[in-house]
Parts: structure tokens; C-alpha cells; sequence
């Protein structure tokens, strides 16, 4: 079997954190920003972890 390559779309949207943690940003957040409230604004500028299933695959495409 050969060796699996890195999914370079993901690796460039998605991080890992010091644990293995996978971390992402948030979505919405381009344009239109005049509509949102001030706290989901705030909100959206952190980042957010990756859970369950989908935390194992994007590690697995990431190629860590």
C-alpha cells in the first residue's frame, strides 16, 4: 500500500495542537459583518477544535 499523501487543502485550513488537538476557524466570517452582534463577532474570531469522527479524519488527511 502506498504511502498516504497530505491533503493540502486541509492542512492549509486546519492546525494541530500541541496534544493533537485539531484546530479550525470559524466560517462566516468574510464579509457582512455589520449584520452580526458584537459577541458573535468576538466568538467568531477564535478558534474552535475539530470533534468525534471528523477530528480522526482530518487528522488522517493532514498526514499526522
Amino acid at each position: 500500500m502506498p504511502k498516504a499523501k497530505t491533503q493540502k487543502a486541509v492542512a492549509r485550513r486546519m492546525k494541530l495542537t500541541k496534544h493533537g488537538k485539531v484546530k479550525r476557524g470559524h466560517a462566516l466570517t468574510s464579509h457582512m459583518m455589520v449584520r452580526r452582534s458584537r459577541k458573535q463577532k468576538r466568538k467568531l474570531r477564535k478558534s474552535a477544535l475539530v470533534v468525534g469522527l471528523q477530528a480522526r479524519n482530518m487528522r488522517r488527511l493532514m498526514g499526522a
